[in-house]
């Protein structure tokens, strides 16, 4: 089951990886946000298969942490003022 996750979050790494090309291109500054986004909750995912494939505990403390800070980077591109939508 250990090799399940571990797959799976190299799958979600790879991911991360097609985001980052969005990020780099990215025609408009909606689309680095979303995958901004996109980092994040494939951060949380990625910590959580390897903290139950290694058993470590923390790492669901800082995928916990994640989860909530990745929503106030939304809220705060929306907010500014003078920002390309």
């Amino acid at each position: 089951m250990t090799a399940y996750f571990t797959v799976i979050a190299v799958l979600l790494l790879v991911t991360l990886l097609a985001g980052l090309g969005r990020v780099l291109r990215g025609p408009s500054a909606a689309d680095r946000m979303l995958s901004a986004q996109l980092f994040g909750t494939a951060g949380v995912g990625v910590l959580v298969l390897l903290s139950v494939a290694d058993g470590r505990g923390a790492l669901l403390d800082v995928a916990l942490v994640l989860a909530l800070l990745a929503p106030l980077a939304v809220i705060v591109f929306t907010r500014l003022p003078g920002g390309e939508r």
